[in-house]
């Protein structure tokens, strides 16, 4: 089937698929960030503090996630978007109307619980499930919703903020929620998407459906986590002290901040070259590249003060970022099954939550100590070439592991 034949036959599930993660964003770091300033000028809270308190209520919304998370294997997509929509707008009030510290924390996890954890583990548990052969194509054109809202929802809400303020701008989101994302995604996830006659036909990559107390007693997947950590921790840590860089380099913002334009570009382009790939050969047989373009990058932000290495900077994490968010997609459920999805997305999901929860606190707190911040890009390099590594030795692994289960099932059936 063509792509665009694809695109066609099933455009009411990657709609919906898109804008569940496309109105995530309001959750998301990116966009959070735009607000980071006045938060800490009104709370009178140091790049440390802000990073701290973003770090803790992160790092509860990925707790409860493990838990929360699993209500995609009992409820249908509809009926979760019915629940996580509402309670993301109620986050976006919070955010407006909020006059503590006690209440920012409490905000701040609502704000990812529901926006970058749930709508996020809504989508993809959804595409996961409703295609096979097909999910590497599937995955890629609904991440392409964080791109989106990346690409768009920080500048619109950065104007409205200059017209009616900051905390307006979370009020009018809220609304933007409640009366144009709630009814569009619920009506295109209220009829389930069935296996048709045009499916190619699927690759059989795992012999069983694992449960998530399996999957936590697999070596590999431990190993694994290794590398999928990587692309949320550092991009978390780069957009959230992407003012901080800017000063310390002596940059123009707005140069800055037109670059994201490159790496929107390069995500986009790499999102959708990388579904094509893994539809031909697999997750598992990408996992050794992806980290590579990070690693890349890491390299030249942390070496280069001219502010053309932002440009490139962000054409390579474009590349790595288009390739690890359609690959996380569709890896665990070629590796896992798709039976109990759900609840191994939601521990996989709350794990990547910790990451890029970790990030803000750890680099704020190294920067508030004195280490410096491009030694800390630098190491982050290193440490995606040796994830890189590991990653070879695991798909291998994976490789040979699937080999075996299914030899077993051919001589186990009659």
């Amino acid at each position: 089937m063509s792509f665009f034949n694809f695109l066609r036959e099933n455009a009411r599930w990657l709609a919906g698929g898109f804008l569940l993660t496309f109105f995530s964003s309001f959750g998301q770091t990116f966009f959070i960030s735009i607000s980071a300033g006045h938060i800490r000028e009104e709370y009178d809270l140091s790049h440390g503090a802000f990073g701290m308190i973003y770090m803790l209520a992160t790092l509860a919304s990925a707790f409860t996630l493990t838990k929360f998370g699993q209500i995609v294997d009992r409820y249908s997509p509809k009926t979760v978007t019915l629940i996580t929509v509402p309670m993301l707008a109620l986050a976006c009030i919070s955010m407006a109307l909020s006059q503590s510290v006690i209440l920012l924390c409490l905000t701040i996890y609502l704000l990812r619980l529901f926006g970058q954890g749930m709508m996020t583990q809504n989508a993809f548990t959804a595409m996961g499930r409703w295609f096979s052969a097909q999910r590497g194509r599937a995955v890629s054109i609904v991440t392409l919703g964080h791109n989106g809202g990346e690409a768009t929802l920080p500048l619109i809400f950065v104007a409205l903020a200059a017209l009616v303020g900051w905390r307006n701008g979370w009020l009018i989101s809220a609304g933007f929620l409640l009366l144009i994302a709630l009814p569009a995604i619920s009506s295109l996830m209220a009829v389930e998407r069935t296996p048709r006659a045009s499916d190619p036909a699927a690759r059989v990559t795992t012999g069983r459906d694992w449960t998530r107390a399996e999957v936590v007693r697999d070596p590999l997947f431990y190993i694994l986590l290794l590398g999928v950590m990587a692309p949320g921790f550092i991009g978390t840590t780069i957009a959230f002290h992407q003012v901080y860089l800017v000063e310390l380099r002596g940059w123009s913002l707005e140069v800055f901040a037109s670059a994201f334009t490159v790496s929107a570009s390069m995500t986009v382009i790499f999102a959708l070259v990388s579904g094509q790939l893994i539809d031909r050969f697999s997750a598992v047989a990408m996992l050794p590249a992806f980290l590579l373009p990070l690693a890349v990058a890491c390299f030249v932000l942390a070496s280069f003060d001219a502010q053309w290495s932002v440009f490139v900077f962000m054409g390579l994490l474009g590349m790595s970022n288009g390739f690890s968010s359609t690959l996380l997609g569709a890896l665990w459920p070629e590796i896992y099954g798709i039976r109990h999805l759900g609840a191994v997305r939601a521990l996989i999901v709350a794990i990547l939550v910790f990451a890029t929860g970790a990030a803000p606190g750890l680099t704020g707190y190294l920067i508030d100590i004195g280490v410096s911040y491009p030694l800390q890009i630098a190491a982050m390099g290193v440490y995606c070439i040796g994830a890189a590594i590991l990653m070879l030795m695991v798909s291998r692994r994976l490789q040979a592991r699937s080999l075996q289960m299914a030899e077993v099932s051919a001589t186990s059936a009659p």
